[in-house]
This record gives structure tokens, C-alpha cells and sequence, in this order.
């Protein structure tokens, strides 16, 4: 039997900013070709339909007495507008494409303005629009911040599988620009890049959002030295009190992943996100991330070589996490952050202690790291119009020097780099 048969569910319909003009030929012949017969339409007695109405008895209304104090008198809904089609933005390149979406660089034909459109991948969904793009949605309305990738817009393309993100246009990305800089950034410009993140950070944290994912890749950064936090796949909200049960362990890339996690606890707060801070603060020292682990257990092991091995004093309830039973503790011994960073004042090497804490009750906040003493000591932040510009990897500029490669979210988690390498179309 011959195997040249193609396959055996049909293709889908795809948009015309990921097709080429041969693919959109061939798909309006073949719906003019499968175009359904219109149906018939059974006959309808009008006065039959009058009849039914009538025996139907109004609903009942509820006396003014009954009305609770607390809840306000109902007023008309504001009329809804369609959403923009995607045909009102020219597409210039594609950016970076993932397991749930596409992100490209467009125009606005009206005004002019680059933006970033990202597609989300809905051919797949079989129970309505996925939660994490509704999080992702929620979470950036909900945390509009001048250090937060602002969301403009929704708009569709030709089917209901075509929906995109509007969102800003940022040229670059940390982990990119760590790469292709000659030298690391100077301590005056960490502080600067760090009091930005914390206060985006403080920001979401003070919504009840949790990014779930903070990593240099996620930190997109423009010619003016102003840097935005994006990517809000794995974003969610939390309750009060601050821990909420029954959370995921699948959240945040590997590399910059908390130990309360990686010992298996499902009851985690704000202090997930200030790990990853921690984890990004020295990556930016040092230019290069500080746990470059190929697993979890491998990780665990460079934290406790970092931090020493954890203890009742450091943390009380290490004992109770769900995986501690499965690890053997290496023998006591001292931290090893101050030979790590050696050119780190003591302010500073308080602030990335305080950050990378094992108990996350004792982890520092965003907003308590805001008043740090090691952003007002000498050198002092520098300006973020005094930062230099770099080529843009985003905007079609060639590097020149790949990236290095860093872990991926967790399989199944919806996130990916807004911003990174791509390819010229």
C-alpha cells in the first residue's frame, strides 16, 4: 500500500501573517469548493409562537424592602465595541515563536506606532479561551507601570482562533544584551536596572500579582536605559492571607527557581519572585546567570555550596517540605557569596543575602528592598538617558555574537521570551 496519502486530520486556516500568498490561493479555492448547501428552515405559525408567549408569566419583581443595603442599584451597561482587526497593523518581522504563541514586530497603519503583536496559539483548545492567556491579560491590565510592558490592545484576525496581543515594542532583552556587551554593566547602572525591576516588582506584588517567571530574558530593555517586565504567562493572582494552597511547582525557569519550590511546596507567595530577583541581581554582577544547573537536584546542590547547607536557625521549616525526607544535607559549611562577589560592596552583599534567603518568611520584599542602603551609597544610580544604546536583535539589527541559551519555562506553562533572536522574513 502506497504511503505517499497525506494526513489524516485536515489542515487548519491560518492567518494571513503566517501564510504566503500560494497558501491563501489554495485556501479560498478550497472553500468555495466545501462551501456548505444553506439549510432548509422549518415553517414557524407566528401566532403559535404569540400564544407561547403570552401564558408565560413575568418574573417577579422584588420589593425595595428586600434590596441589601450593600449591594448598588444596577445601572445599564455601558454598549461594547468590536475588537480592531489585525489588518490595522503592518507586519514587519516575526520576533520569536513559542509553544503558545507568536510574537512579531508591526506597524500601526493609522499612527505609526512599532508594536509587538502576539498571537496566541488557540487550534489546540477544546474547552473555550485558555486560562493562561486570560491571566496574562487580567494581570497586565491590572499592573499598568512605567516598568511593566504596557498592553494597547486585543484584536482578532479572519477566524476565532486569530487573537493577538498588542503590546509595546521594547528592542532588547537583558539576557540578550548581557551577551553582546563588551564588559558588564557598572555598578552605578546594576543600581539603576535594580530599582526599576524592584519597583515593577513592588508594583504586581501590591495588585496580588505573581509574575512566576522574572529571568533576564522576560526584563526587555529600550535605548533609554528604561527597563520593562514582560511575559505574564505564568502571572496569577494570590489571596489573603499571602500563602495560598494548591499552587504549581511548574513555574519559573529553572535557573532562577526558589528552593521552596524545588523541595516541593505548593503554599508560596511574594517571596518565589524575590528569589528570582536575587537570582538576576547577581546574574547582572557577574554577567552570566549564578546557578547554570541541568536539573533540580543539581541546582539544590549549587545553592547549598552558595548559601551552605540550611539549618533550624536558617530555616525552621525546612524538615516539613514535602521532598526533604529524599535529600541527604552535605556537612556544615560557610557561604561562599563574599569570594563569589568579590567587587561587591557589603551593602551590596547584605541586599543579594537578604534576596537569596532560605526561609521565605525572612526573604526580603520588593518594597522593602526599595530602601535598601546600597542604592544610596556611592556610586550612586545613574540616569537612564545616560545609558548607551546597543543594535537591536528584535528589530532586525544583526548581533554580533548569538546569545547564549538558558533553560525554558517548564513544559505546559505557557510562558516564553517576548523578545529574542529570530529570523528575518
Amino acid at each position: 500500500m502506497s504511503n505517499s496519502a497525506g494526513p489524516s486530520t485536515p489542515s487548519r486556516k491560518r492567518s494571513k501573517w503566517d501564510t504566503t500568498d500560494d497558501d491563501l490561493e489554495e485556501s479560498e479555492r478550497s472553500f468555495v469548493k466545501k462551501r456548505a448547501r444553506p439549510k432548509t428552515v422549518k415553517a414557524v405559525d407566528v401566532n403559535e409562537l404569540q400564544r407561547d408567549e403570552s401564558s408565560v408569566p413575568p418574573p417577579p419583581v422584588r420589593p425595595p424592602s428586600l434590596r441589601s443595603k450593600y449591594v448598588p442599584v444596577r445601572t445599564s451597561h455601558p454598549p461594547l465595541s468590536s475588537a480592531r482587526s489585525v489588518y490595522c497593523y503592518e507586519r514587519l518581522n516575526q520576533i520569536e515563536e513559542g509553544t503558545y504563541g507568536v510574537v512579531y514586530r508591526a506597524k500601526d497603519k493609522q499612527t505609526g506606532d512599532i508594536v509587538a503583536l502576539k498571537r496566541l496559539k488557540l487550534d489546540e483548545e477544546r474547552y473555550g479561551f485558555p486560562i493562561t492567556a486570560l491571566r496574562e491579560i487580567n494581570a497586565l491590565i491590572a499592573c499598568k507601570h512605567e516598568n511593566v510592558v504596557g498592553i494597547r490592545e486585543v484584536v482578532v484576525g479572519e477566524t476565532l482562533t486569530q487573537v493577538f496581543i498588542v503590546m509595546d515594542f521594547v528592542e532588547h532583552d537583558l539576557k540578550s544584551l548581557l551577551t553582546l556587551m563588551p564588559s558588564p554593566f557598572l555598578q552605578s547602572e546594576v543600581k539603576t536596572l535594580m530599582l526599576q525591576l524592584l519597583s515593577a516588582v513592588a508594583h504586581c506584588h501590591s495588585h496580588w500579582i505573581l509574575h512566576r517567571d522574572l529571568k533576564t530574558s522576560n526584563l526587555l530593555m529600550n535605548n533609554r536605559g528604561t527597563i520593562k517586565v514582560a511575559d505574564f504567562g505564568l502571572a496569577r493572582r494570590y489571596g489573603d492571607p499571602v500563602g495560598v494552597g494548591g499552587m504549581t511547582q511548574l513555574v519559573v525557569t529553572l535557573w532562577y527557581r526558589a528552593p521552596e519550590i524545588l523541595l516541593g511546596e505548593t503554599t508560596y507567595s511574594t517571596a518565589v519572585d524575590m528569589w528570582s530577583v536575587g537570582c538576576i541581581f547577581g546574574e547582572l554582577i557577574l554577567k552570566e546567570p549564578i546557578f547554570q544547573a541541568k536539573g533540580e537536584i543539581e541546582l539544590l546542590g549549587m545553592i547549598f555550596k552558595l548559601l551552605g547547607p540550611p539549618n533550624l536557625s536558617s530555616w525552621p521549616n525546612y524538615s516539613k517540605l514535602p521532598l526533604s525526607k529524599t535529600l541527604s544535607l552535605p556537612p556544615p559549611q560557610p557561604a561562599q557569596i563574599r569570594q563569589r562577589f568579590p567587587h561587591l560592596t557589603a551593602s551590596g552583599i547584605d541586599l543579594l543575602s537578604s534576596m537569596l534567603t532560605y526561609d521565605p518568611d525572612k526573604r526580603i520584599t520588593a518594597a522593602e528592598a526599595l530602601q535598601h542602603p546600597y542604592f544610596k551609597e556611592s556610586p550612586v544610580p545613574k540616569h537612564p538617558d545616560l545609558f548607551g544604546s546597543f543594535p537591536s536583535v528584535a528589530a532586525g539589527e544583526k548581533p554580533r555574537k548569538k546569545p547564549f541559551s538558558s533553560p525554558s519555562a517548564p513544559v505546559g506553562a505557557a510562558g516564553y521570551q517576548l523578545v529574542t533572536e529570530f529570523d528575518m522574513q
